[in-house]
This record gives C-alpha cells, sequence and structure tokens, in this order.
C-alpha cells in the first residue's frame, strides 16, 4: 500500500514552541512528572484570569452567536477597534478597514496565502515569533532574516534591513513590542522602518499584540501612524494576552494607507474569510467590552503587578547565573536570555532544552526555533508568579552550574 506522507509544503515550516520539546515533555508527564511549562505565553494556566465583564458579555450573547457572521467579523467588534484606532491618532480608519479572526495567527496565515506569490521575499526579523518564519515558507515565499541587535536593546539595524532588500522583496514585518526578546522599539525606529518601507515601495505587517504590556518608560508606537497615505500597513493585534483570553481567539488585522491600491488584494483577502465562514462569534462579542471598558492591564504593568514584577525577577535572576546575560524586557511576557558560548559550548540548542527539561523539568524553548541564526540563546515565560519563577530559575542555574563544572 502506499504510504500517506506529508506534503512537501511542509518541508522547511517548523514550530518549535510546540515542537519535539513539548513531545517529549508530554512523555514524561505520562511517566508522572511533572513539567512547568515556560514555553508558551498561557495566561490561564498561570492563574491569569479575563475581566469579569468581558465574561459576562459573552455570555449575555451566547443565544445570539449560533449562526455565523459576516466573514469579517460582527459589526459591533469592527466597530470597536477601528475606534480603537482613531483614539490613536489613525483618524482615517473605518469599520470596513477591519477583519476579525480567531486570534492574530489565523490573520497572518490568511494575509500571507492572500499576498504571496512564489519566491516573494519577505523581511522577517531574527529572533521572530516563529509562525512569521514558518507561514511565509508555506506560502511558497522566502523568509529574509533581518537581525536584531542584542547589544542595542535588541533593536533592528535600520541599515542591514535595507541592505538585505531586493527587487523580489515585497513586504517588510514588525514585531513589536517583540516576541520573543521583550523589546519595544523607539519612535525613531520604526518611523525609520516605514521610511525604508516607504522608498522600496513594501507593505508593512506589524504584528503589535503585545501593544498594552510595556514596562517603565517604553512607548508602543503603532507602525500605521507613521505610514500615512503612501505606505500600506497592515496592523495585527488582539485580545489574548493584555485580556488574558488566549483560549478565546479573538484578534483583527487592520488596514491603513493608500487602499486604492489594494482592492485586488483586499478582494483576496475577503475571498479567504469567506471561506472559513468566520471567525468565533462569542468571542467576537468580547472585542467591544474589551476595548470600551477598565483596561485592567494597567494594573499588571506597574510595579506591584504581576506582569512587571515577574519580568524584572526574571531578568535580574538569570543575570545573576554565571554566563548568563539577559537584556531587561521592555515589554511583552519573555525573557531570551544569552548563555556565553566561551562558558556554554552548546552545539545543538534544542538538545541542550530537552536535556535541561529530562534533568529538571523545566520546559524552554530553544533560541534557534526563533529563528536565531547561533545555538545560545533560549525563550523564558515570565508568567509564574514569583515564588514558581524563583524555583524555575534556580533549577536552571543548578543545570547550568553542571555544564560549568
Amino acid at each position: 500500500m502506499r504510504r500517506i506522507v506529508q506534503s512537501k509544503k511542509l518541508q522547511h515550516v517548523r514550530y518549535d514552541v510546540r515542537g519535539p520539546i513539548l513531545v517529549e515533555a508530554q512523555r514524561l508527564e505520562a511517566e508522572g512528572h511533572k513539567i512547568l511549562k515556560l514555553n508558551i505565553g498561557n495566561t490561564a494556566p498561570f492563574g491569569f484570569e479575563a475581566p469579569e465583564a468581558i465574561l459576562a458579555d459573552i455570555a449575555h450573547h451566547l443565544p445570539k452567536s449560533q449562526g455565523y457572521s459576516d466573514s469579517r467579523g460582527i459589526y459591533s467588534a469592527r466597530t470597536a477597534v477601528a475606534q480603537y484606532y482613531q483614539s490613536k491618532g489613525l483618524l482615517h480608519t473605518t469599520v470596513d478597514d477591519v477583519f476579525i479572526g480567531n486570534g492574530v495567527s489565523e490573520l497572518i496565515m490568511m494575509v500571507l496565502q492572500t499576498f504571496i506569490d512564489d519566491g516573494n521575499e519577505i523581511l522577517v526579523p531574527a529572533p521572530d515569533y516563529p509562525l512569521w518564519t514558518g507561514a511565509v515558507t508555506l506560502c511558497g515565499g522566502v523568509p529574509v532574516h533581518y537581525r536584531a541587535d542584542e547589544s542595542n536593546g535588541w533593536n533592528p539595524d535600520l541599515a542591514e534591513i535595507e541592505s538585505l532588500i531586493t527587487e523580489r522583496t515585497h513586504a517588510l514585518v514588525i514585531i513589536n513590542p517583540n516576541n520573543p526578546t521583550g523589546a519595544v522599539y523607539s519612535k525613531e525606529t520604526v518611523r525609520g522602518m516605514i521610511d525604508i518601507a516607504r522608498r522600496h515601495d513594501l507593505v508593512v505587517m506589524a504584528d503589535e499584540i503585545y501593544e498594552k504590556i510595556i514596562f517603565d518608560d517604553a512607548v508602543h508606537h503603532h507602525a500605521a501612524s507613521f505610514a500615512g497615505d503612501d505606505v500600506l500597513c497592515l496592523t495585527f493585534s488582539g485580545l489574548s494576552k493584555a485580556y488574558r483570553v488566549c483560549g478565546y481567539r479573538a484578534g483583527w488585522v487592520m488596514i491603513s494607507g493608500p487602499k486604492h491600491l489594494a482592492t485586488d488584494f483586499l478582494e483576496g483577502l475577503t475571498l479567504l474569510a469567506n471561506m472559513r465562514m468566520c471567525s468565533n462569534v462569542p468571542a467576537q462579542h468580547a472585542i467591544q467590552t474589551a476595548l470600551g471598558g477598565y483596561q485592567s492591564i494597567n494594573e499588571l504593568i506597574v510595579p506591584g503587578g504581576r506582569f512587571y514584577d515577574q519580568s524584572k525577577l526574571a531578568a535580574r535572576l538569570l543575570n545573576e547565573i554565571p554566563g548568563v546575560s539577559c537584556v531587561e524586557p521592555m515589554g511583552a511576557l519573555y525573557c531570551f536570555p544569552r548563555l556565553d558560548p566561551e562558558v556554554y559550548p552548546i552545539a545543538d540548542d534544542e538538545a541542550f532544552v530537552v536535556e535541561l527539561l529530562r534533568a529538571k523539568k523545566i520546559l524552554v524553548t530553544h533560541g534557534t526555533g526563533f529563528n536565531w541564526p547561533s545555538p545560545d540563546h533560549f525563550r523564558l515565560v515570565t508568567l509564574p508568579d514569583a515564588e514558581v519563577l524563583t524555583e524555575a530559575v534556580g533549577r536552571i542555574a543548578d543545570f547550568l552550574a553542571g555544564w560549568r563544572e
């Protein structure tokens, strides 16, 4: 009988956040081990709950959520998103500029499927949220990685970005605040990236899902605010992180700029939206309530708030380990520490994190899983409370002490 195999389109597609390391963690759990999963920014397992108003509004609308909605999303949700961006200075945003999806992840796939022809090059940061690289590849495109500068707070080098552009380059991906590094780009950096897109006629795809999770004096600048009317900008965001509803899958993409030049693209995006019927209707009803109500996230991102305190604690504890350095995150929910190759000569960082998992029952993600080119980083989720986080980094420190010896 003929073997049933995966499509060749998947040959170079990876998503290591939930890859072989998770399979090994599940095997250990089946044997009875308790694994602390610090590989995914999933808020619910760490005691973060949605605001009560969101739960109440979804429950209230359940009887009216039994049928398909408009494939672009319910009107109230799209209006709320449009008004949100209007309040940020993007005054020309309308309800027709918004598509609602099952989280940002689905919308990234839909946009790239609509946009990419085989061989198109898309500029993607390194490190990146690996869905971007994987989705570009799956859609037949070529991800071209521009490296963030760890010595400069993980900000990208604008000159390097521009040097990578060829006649095949079609779009520039910006992940800000950044996953996995926690960088929040300066106004000059964001403006500079948009200027590059303007000079080279590139579409900007701005992943801003962590826009509300920023610390200290960091300021988030929407890419679309610099794009004006001559750079097409697709802004992705949603409720998962800031409103602690990862499982509800409620996200959006907002289109701004010269939309009159993108009518064909938008027709294609509407086609794909129609083909999946619509996104999860109950969760769409959370969007208006979330964006228009009390912003409880603001209590979590200041001193005394869990997101803030745990991020600072994790960075401090990691920096206390000999041979480990961690740029202090200015946003998001992660640390991306460096392991000095002179102290830790790691040839295969995936094997390294599997060894850590087996020895200390801590699940993190290796840096090359985020398309970082060297096996000298890993990503740690900072969501556990202070006691658990201190214990987790302590186990990592013990494991690394064995490596030094």
